[in-house]
């Protein structure tokens, strides 16, 4: 399968979740990515966006290799068979996951420009990306929104290996996974078009969101 670019993925997985449109979902992106794919599934499903904040804990020096993720609320998720084969030390460790523990906290207050989080406690709540790699950073997300007691945690995704998707099973209540290679390298390479998201274009996102607005394909979420 083949998106065109992450509003195409989010039209399409939205007709999946179309099943949990009577629960009156909330719908939580993942930054920056997964912003764009859940606006649309919020607009079809008629729920309240907001973000859900993790960071990847990469490797020093082999930054593109994750060997955990941390969330909002202080859930720490490591993937221990990486960190059983790293040469780094505790403090090297614990160094990078400082930094990202302060950036987490700089983006959360960012993208929502100051307003609270939206309560999940009692509904469902549907977290979403662009696209799952090790699934680390999806499963911290939803070990953060288990922590708040929702009614369910449903993960979804337009792409994910065979492996994430049954990793994501151990900590989500439903997985709804529109593509799952076998053969699988990059998120990217699902998408024609997979340029960044900026964080502009998340705050902008959030905001129409909670004002009723819309974006159209192709949109950069500025006008």
């Amino acid at each position: 399968m083949l998106f065109v670019d992450r509003v195409d993925a989010g039209q399409q997985l939205a007709e999946a979740l179309r099943h949990l449109e009577r629960e009156n979902p909330v719908v939580l992106g993942l930054p920056r990515g997964g912003v764009p794919v859940a606006f649309q599934v919020a607009q079809t499903l008629g729920g309240p966006l907001d973000v859900i904040v993790v960071r990847k804990l990469g490797v020093p020096h082999h930054e593109e290799v994750a060997f955990g993720a941390i969330g909002e609320g202080g859930t720490r998720v490591l993937n221990e068979e990486v960190v059983s084969r790293l040469r780094s030390g505790k403090q090297d460790l614990a160094a990078v996951e400082r930094v990202e523990a302060a950036e987490l906290v700089r983006r959360a207050q960012a993208y929502r420009a100051g307003r609270p989080r939206i309560p999940v406690e009692g509904r469902t709540v549907i977290v979403v990306d662009d696209g799952v790699a090790t699934g680390a950073t999806a499963e911290a997300a939803c070990r953060v929104i288990r922590a708040q007691h929702p009614a369910r945690v449903i993960a979804a995704f337009p792409v994910a290996p065979p492996d994430a998707v049954t990793r994501l099973r151990e900590c989500a209540d439903e997985v709804v996974c529109l593509s799952v290679p076998p053969l699988f390298y990059a998120v990217g390479e699902w998408y024609r078009d997979f340029s960044q998201t900026s964080d502009d274009e998340v705050v902008a996102l959030l905001a129409r969101a909670r004002y009723g607005g819309h974006v159209t394909p192709g949109s950069d979420g500025d006008g």
